[in-house]
This record gives structure tokens, sequence and C-alpha cells, in this order.
């Protein structure tokens, strides 16, 4: 396929905004000692930057990718035959490729939902099978703010969640991939969705939204991030240049970039919700909470309106599509697909 101009396949397939290449440039500048290591003044800051938002009492490690970050964060903090419960449409359930399986070992109990979201309630059949030696046993309750369709879970449903984790000796993990447009949907902050809220552990991405490469693993007690730089090495994720990584979080977490960028994407949804609610062909199938836009179109047009914006069908049989904004989305872009789809729809 031809380059597009735009695309609402993800927002992964946006670059890289001007405020993170101009940190990258900044940081490309004499030499700076490897690994992240105490005289690397650029993973310094970042971290600071880190425990300005969430508090003291974390511990935070950088690597390349949101899989590593959701892979190694949980694993840390499992044992051969423990289980992680999460939501079937769980990013770390249909889309690492098995790697929890292969490079953690880890079961997933999945839990089938209509919104994306978990419940204690939905958790709850799972601890029958604590204390019996025949089943895996649960340790980790895993949920991703944004929800892979397109939901959030407010400050007090984590909450609820964690104090159910924590009432049963479970630990709360949130892939946080697109937590910063889940903290702009909600006006909360980073901290009353994550260390108030009793979460243990965070996938904290960037990508998503303007960073060129590199995750978050961030523990929020100490005592549980003991001996993690070994498991990181030997899971092939320290960067010898960490500063790459560690620059692009210093300057994303500072004047509030990652906010306005994540609002720009959510308020690019809105606009186009609104626009596609417009053809009477169309059916939105569910709430735009974030920056992602699920529709039904019918099913003999999508080839020809990929053609001009790609995206990715989300279900075959439904013929449901999911469309992502960015944080470079513009109304233009909204405008020219809606002429696109009005030029199919109503030649």
């Amino acid at each position: 396929m031809e380059k597009l101009n735009k695309a609402f396949a993800s927002d992964n397939w946006s670059g890289v905004c001007p405020e993170i290449m101009e940190a990258l440039q900044q940081a490309n500048t004499g030499h700076v000692e490897a690994y992240g290591e105490a005289n690397d003044f650029f993973t310094q800051k970042a971290v600071d930057r880190f425990r300005k938002l969430f508090g003291e009492n974390i511990s935070v490690f950088f690597v390349y990718n949101g899989t590593a970050a959701n892979v190694l964060g949980t694993g840390h903090l499992l044992r051969s035959y423990q289980a992680i419960v999460s939501a079937k449409s769980a990013h770390l359930n249909e889309d690492e490729c098995a790697a929890p399986e292969k490079f953690g070992g880890t079961k997933i109990l999945e839990i089938e939902t209509e919104d994306g979201k978990i419940n204690a309630g939905q958790v709850e059949p799972f601890l029958h099978s604590i204390g019996f030696q025949h089943h895996a046993q649960p340790r980790i309750i895993s949920i991703s703010e944004v929800t892979e369709k397109g939901t959030v879970y407010p400050p007090e449903e984590v909450k609820a969640l964690a104090g159910f984790a924590h009432g049963h000796n479970l630990l709360l993990h949130m892939d946080g991939a697109r937590i910063s447009n889940a903290a702009a949907a909600l006006g909360a902050t980073f901290r009353q969705l994550t260390t108030d809220a009793g979460v243990d552990v965070l996938s904290f991405g960037g990508t998503k939204n303007g960073l060129m490469f590199g995750e978050a693993i961030v523990f929020f007690d100490k005592k549980r991030a003991k001996d993690f730089e070994y498991l990181r090495k030997q899971g092939m994720q320290l960067h010898s240049k960490m500063r790459f990584i560690s620059a692009q979080f210093d300057r994303y977490l500072t004047d509030g970039l990652w906010k306005k960028n994540a609002e720009t994407a959510n308020r690019m949804a809105r606009l186009l919700e609104k626009s596609l609610k417009q053809f009477s062909q169309l059916q939105i199938t569910r709430s735009v909470d974030a920056n992602g836009v699920f529709v039904i179109i019918p099913p003999e047009i999508i080839p020809r309106l990929q053609q001009h914006y790609f995206f990715h069908i989300w279900d075959e049989a439904t013929s449901e599509v999911r469309l992502m904004c960015s944080w470079d989305t513009t109304e233009k872009d909204i405008e020219g697909f809606a002429r696109a789809l009005r030029g199919i729809l109503q030649p």
C-alpha cells in the first residue's frame, strides 16, 4: 500500500511530537554514562519527574516497549505456579503473542467482557482455586487504562479493584499504554489513578502519545522492585544508551506535554464520532471515552475507504472497525475522512 497522508489505524502510527524530537536532539551531545547508571543525569531527572507525579516511594525502570513492560512487570511478582486474571480483550492476553506464557511461564485466566472492564464480582470465581494444589493460583489482577475497547476506569473503580485484590492477597497491575488519554479524559492525575487507588505495578506508556520509543515500569512499593534490575537485563530490556529513553520521559512529563497531546487525541475522537453520526448507514457501537471510536461500517465499502484512510477491522463478524486518533490528528483529517466516506456512500 502506498503511503497515506494520515491513518486512523493506531496511535502507534503517528510520528514523534516536536518537543520530544527536540529533547532527543538535546540529549545527543557528548558522552553520558551508559545503562542509566548514577551519573546519567538524564535518567535521574526522568525518575525525579515520576516521583513528583506518583510519589516518593516508587521504583522506576525504563524498557524498550509495552510488551516488555507488561511481561516483565508482572512476571517479577509471580511464581511459576501463579496466574494473572484479566479481561479476555486485554493486550496482555490477546496481543503479546503469548509472551507472558513463553518468557514468564504465566497462565492468564481470562474474563469475557462487553466493555473491556472487569470488576471484583467477575474475579471472585477464580478465588476458589486458591489453596487447591491442582490449579494455577491467582496472584495478579491486570487492567488496561484505557481498555482495548476504548473505555476507562475512573479512580474509584481502580480503588475498588485494588481493595478487593489486597483483601485476598492479590496484586493489581495496570497496563497504562494509554494512561495519559485516560487521565485527560477523566480530569484525573496520574497519582489518583494509580498510587492513591492502590495499584501495585504500572506499565506506563508514551509511544502512543508522541514518544519515539520506550516505556516505564513503575513499582509502587520499592520492596517489590527488589532485584528487578537483573530481570530487566536478563529480559534483554536494559538499554545501553538509556538517556535516549529517559530524555523523552523527562520532557513528556514536563509542562503538561503528556496532557496536551492526550487532550488533542481525545478531542479529535469526539469530533470524529460527531462527524460519523451524520451517516445513517453507520452505527457507533461504544462510548467514546478517550481517543478511540468503534463503529460498524458496511463491509462492502471498507476496502474502498481504506484506500484513503487506513484503519483496522475490530470484529470481522459484525464489520465493526476501530478508528484511533493521535496527538497529531487534525480537524482536516476528520473532514477528509467524512468527505471520503460521503463520496462512497453518496456517489
